[in-house]
């Protein structure tokens, strides 16, 4: 890839406090994330990680090939937008991570993604 950081991430988060999913005592979270491609070339979305902490510090993993069933591939100036979710056993809790970009010419480039918190509104004083 051309110039680093060239490929942007942004997060937004919500609750979902009627989620059918929830037991008692869980939390249901939606993150909706935009990737962008300020690069020069074009990159494909090969792999996620992700680590979720729960505010009790329980953490786990998630790995895989691409974002919701799809590896897609962004073109110069191209964006991809999609949403999932997350289930905590507390009212807050934080996600980052990294997607596995594959450039044009094959190589691969590790894009991280910050620290983001999923919070109950008014639970954070």
């Amino acid at each position: 890839m051309t110039s680093k950081g060239a490929v942007n991430v942004e997060v937004q988060t919500r609750h979902l406090p009627d989620h059918p999913v929830t037991e008692k005592g869980q939390f249901a979270f939606a993150y909706q994330i935009t990737i962008t491609n300020h690069s020069d070339v074009t990159v494909q979305l090969i792999n996620r990680y992700w680590l979720i902490t729960d505010g009790a510090g329980k953490r786990s993993e998630v790995e895989g090939s691409g974002v919701v069933g799809k590896q897609p591939s962004l073109a110069p100036g191209e964006e991809f937008q999609y949403t999932s979710g997350a289930i905590l056993d507390t009212p807050v809790g934080t996600m980052e991570g990294y997607y596995e970009m594959q450039c044009e010419d094959g190589e691969m480039v590790r894009v991280p993604i910050d620290v983001f918190r999923l919070a109950v509104p008014n639970s954070i004083n």
